[in-house]
Formats: C-alpha cells, sequence, structure tokens
C-alpha cells in the first residue's frame, strides 16, 4: 500500500526540477524541491509526536512554507486542519477543543492570544510567519528530507475542513485522501490542465477552493502556480502576461474588471478563467465577455464534496448557471420534506453522491446520519434546478447559510452576538447582492428601548468576536420582523426589502 493522496500529488514528481511556486520577487521552488521539503516537515511533526491519524492545525498566512506543511502533513498520515486567518482567538478555542490536533501550527504574532487555548486542549503550539519563518521551521530545517513516507489508504482521512454548520458551530467535514485525490483527477481532466500550465493563484489557502482545488489540480498536471499571497489587480495584471489560467471568486473579476489596465490585449493569450465560492452575477459574467472575449467558466462545490458541477470546457459557458456534474458525480434534485425525486424546471434541494463526497461530520454520527439518505445521496442543503438540457442552476440556499466573498457565514452566530447586546429586543441575519462578495452580510435589528444604540455601536461590539468575513457591511433598524403565522422570522421578505441595498456602491 501506498500514501494514496501525496504519492500521486508529488511523489511521482520527486526528481522533477521544474518550478512548482513561484512567488514574484521572492523566488520559486520547484517539484523535487517541495518533495524534499515535505520530506523535512514529515519528519519533525513525527519528531513531535505526530502518528498517523492525529491531527495538525495551521492557522498561519499564505506562503509556500504553508503548502509544504499540509504536504508534509499528509506524508506524515497526519490529517491536515487549515483554519481561516481571520478566525478569532474564541473561535480558535472551538476549533482546537473539537478536532484535538496535535500540534496547533499559528501565526508569531497570534502566539501569545493562542497559547491558553493550545495548552487548555494538549496542543503543542508551534509559529509559522508569512516570511516562512517561525518555530516550526527552525525544527523543519535541522530534520532530513529522506522520510519514508508513511502508507495511507483512500479511505483514510486527510484533511478536516470546518464548514458552518445548521444549528450555531462550525461542523469538521472528514475528508478521505479517495476524496481529494478523485476530485483533482477529474477536475484536471475536464480542465484541461497540463504541465504547460501557469496558473494564478490568488486565492487563501485554508479553504477548499486555493488549497484543494487549485494545489491539488496543478500538482497531478505539472503545471506551475505563480503564488500571490493575497488578492492585489495591479499585482495580478502585471503576472497575467506569463498566466495561462486563473482561478478566482467573483469578488477577483468584478476588482479585474474595474482596473483600465485589463484589456482584451492583455487576457488574449489566457485559456482559461473559473469562478467559484460564490454566485457569480450573470451581470459580471456578461461585462467580462464583452471585455476580454472569455467566457468565465463557473462551476458549483462545497467544503464536504469538493467539486460537483462545471460548466463544460468545450461548448457554451451558460451565465447563471454552474453547469452539469462532473464526471463520477451523480446529482440530483429533490423535494426538501418528503425527499421525492423532482423532475426538469422544478426547484428542490440538491443532493450529490460520488467518490468526492466526503465520509461524514468529525465526531458527530447523528448528524452526519441525518444529511444523507438511504441510498447514500448527500443533502447539500443549496437549493436548485435542472433545465432540459441539464445545466444545474443553484437558486438559494436553505437554512440561511451566506456565502460572502467565498466564505460560508451561518447567520445565528452572528444573532447571537447582536442579540445579547443592551439595547437589542432580536435580529435577524440575511445575505443580499453585492456586487464584490456576491452576498453581502446585513443584519436587521430590533431595539427593546432600554438604550438608544446606532449601527456603530453594534459593529464596535460584536467586532472583536467574529472573523471580518462575517461582520455585517450594513445594519438596519426596524420596528418588528415580517413574520409567518407560526411566529417565525421571514428572511425572504427581508432579503427582498433590502436586496438593492448594496448596488452602484
Amino acid at each position: 500500500m501506498t500514501n494514496h493522496l501525496y504519492d500521486h500529488l508529488l511523489g511521482v514528481r520527486a526528481g522533477e526540477a521544474r518550478t512548482f511556486i513561484d512567488v514574484p520577487g521572492a523566488g520559486s521552488i520547484g517539484f523535487d524541491g517541495l518533495h524534499r521539503l515535505a520530506g523535512q516537515v514529515a519528519g519533525a511533526l513525527v519528531g513531535m509526536g505526530v502518528q498517523p491519524g492525529d491531527r495538525v492545525a495551521l492557522q498561519a498566512e499564505k506562503s509556500p512554507q504553508a503548502v509544504a506543511l499540509y504536504l508534509g502533513a499528509v506524508r506524515a498520515g497526519a490529517i491536515f486542519l487549515p483554519l481561516n486567518t481571520g478566525y478569532t482567538p474564541s473561535e480558535i478555542d472551538y476549533f482546537i477543543g473539537n478536532a484535538e490536533p496535535k500540534v496547533f501550527v499559528c501565526d508569531p504574532a497570534k502566539r501569545d492570544a493562542l497559547a491558553v487555548s493550545a495548552a487548555a486542549h494538549g496542543a503543542r503550539l508551534e509559529t509559522l510567519g508569512a516570511d516562512g519563518r517561525g518555530s516550526l521551521w527552525e525544527t523543519v530545517e535541522a530534520s532530513a528530507p529522506d522520510f519514508a513516507t508513511v502508507e495511507r489508504g483512500a479511505d483514510d482521512l486527510a484533511a478536516i475542513l470546518y464548514t458552518s454548520g445548521t444549528t450555531g458551530r462550525s461542523k469538521g467535514a472528514m475528508l478521505s485522501h479517495g476524496n481529494l485525490l478523485s476530485n483533482a483527477q477529474v477536475l484536471k481532466d475536464y480542465w484541461r490542465f497540463t504541465d504547460a500550465d501557469v496558473l494564478l493563484h490568488a486565492l487563501p489557502i485554508y479553504h477548499s477552493h486555493g488549497l484543494f482545488v487549485a494545489i491539488n489540480t496543478c500538482l497531478l498536471a505539472g503545471a506551475t502556480m505563480i503564488f500571490f499571497p493575497k488578492f492585489d489587480a495591479e499585482t495580478v495584471l502585471r503576472e497575467m502576461p506569463r498566466a495561462t489560467a486563473m482561478m478566482g471568486v467573483p469578488t477577483f473579476y468584478t476588482r479585474l474588471l474595474a482596473a483600465e489596465a485589463f484589456t482584451k490585449d492583455l487576457a488574449g493569450h489566457m485559456r482559461l478563467f473559473i469562478s467559484g465560492s460564490a454566485p457569480l452575477l450573470a451581470e459580471t459574467h456578461d461585462r467580462f465577455r464583452e471585455r476580454t472575449g472569455h467566457a468565465i467558466l463557473e462551476r458549483y462545490g462545497m467544503t464536504e464534496t469538493n467539486m460537483n458541477t462545471s460548466n463544460p470546457y468545450d461548448g457554451e459557458r451558460r451565465a447563471g448557471t454552474v453547469g452539469f456534474p462532473l464526471p463520477g458525480v451523480e446529482l440530483r434534485v429533490a423535494d426538501p420534506e418528503s425527499g421525492r425525486i423532482l423532475g426538469a424546471g422544478e426547484i428542490g434541494v440538491i443532493e450529490v453522491k460520488g467518490p468526492n463526497v466526503f465520509s461524514g461530520y468529525w465526531r458527530m454520527p447523528e448528524k452526519t446520519a441525518e444529511e444523507f439518505r438511504e441510498d447514500g445521496f448527500f443533502i447539500t442543503g443549496d437549493l436548485g434546478k435542472v433545465d432540459a438540457d441539464g445545466y444545474v442552476t443553484i437558486v438559494g440556499r436553505g437554512k440561511d447559510l451566506v456565502i460572502s466573498g467565498g466564505f460560508n457565514v451561518y447567520p445565528k452566530e452572528i444573532e447571537e452576538k447582536i442579540d445579547d447586546l443592551e439595547g437589542v429586543a432580536e435580529s435577524a441575519v440575511i445575505g443580499v447582492p453585492h456586487p464584490d462578495f456576491g452576498e453581502g452580510v446585513t443584519a436587521v435589528v430590533v431595539k427593546d428601548g432600554s438604550k438608544d444604540i446606532s449601527e456603530d455601536d453594534i459593529a464596535a461590539a460584536i467586532r472583536e468576536d467574529l472573523a471580518a468575513f462575517k461582520q455585517p457591511k450594513r445594519i438596519f433598524f426596524v420596528d418588528e420582523l415580517p413574520r409567518n403565522t407560526m411566529g417565525k422570522a421571514q428572511k425572504n421578505v427581508l432579503r427582498d426589502r433590502y436586496k438593492d441595498i448594496y448596488e452602484k456602491q
């Protein structure tokens, strides 16, 4: 038996000196160099007591060393746990307590703030900065590169990614070696990635999109990545002449369109632009095509499944749709209550089944059972339809999940913070169309009369407890929330009422 994921991603390219990661102005690393580095990381982790099946958590800025940590953890047989760099110490405390990692790696600047949580949950705390330095790297550099890769099968876990829960706290989606490898293999072929490709990589790597979709696909194809710490339109445009492809969230494309330097001539040599993680507005799709001649390829995935559907590489890429089910993925639309399978054009909950679908939620067997049908289909919670031509369209999300800038935001967590404030009777948090972020997190608040509070007061009060992407972009006050006959707040009414607030901003 081999290490199912690692051997396919990087083990087979151990002797290739070609560049894999190119950081503009800061050097590059080849496939062979990354393989040796992953061996050093794996050795360092084992020296810290990490055994197969142990979790290795990371909350640090994007860097080639962070990529090496992911691959080294997999090579050591561990389960990699990437965490959003925007999470606050109180949020991190939950994740560390739930996953119980053997090693937790954080930014050096956050060490003091996170030390108590790490110690309380028995995690060894190490540091890794955006410059690739830190206590972890001191140990890595002292380790030998000739590590004997730990055997892992297709069903063994490779990663846990936390996703917004349906009742407050996040759930850890357990992703196996087989889940990640099968999806990357399909994407490489479906999107025609080869060793001639150069990908513009400006995505975060604590998210499925930037970590598994982009990096795993490029590793399998032998492609090169131009690796940016974050998205900056000017920098991306400067490097675009060297690239052939780009993966991004809708925000990237709206910001490129806002730049005068982004012309048809500049983008003419590009092979492919891919968008995901949030809905791409049809208007953005149309404007992009008019400006560049390229039709953005939109696809649809989830933390629990990686990619499920994609618009075609050849053929019509329809604005407002997410294309067809990927090879090997079964997709159907069902009535949310009865489970009855619906026909073409009927709106219901999307359900999927395939080798990409996760094995369940970490330490939540009852929740896992609730989210799967008896025949093995996963209930995504996303509402959609399939048209007569087979194109899938996402029309909304069950359980009021908001996706802002590609990140999942569950309203209940924010509502609880707002409702606890003096002067607040109740609140409702919704997502409404936003030209830059896909959806803007928006709060609607009812005062209780005990204290006069403003939008700024509420924003300031919750700022320290919530990651920036969860914080409402606007807060509105109403006398009462609209309710149905059962007394439930009608968020659909609120979404309609505030649907135009972010236009022309």
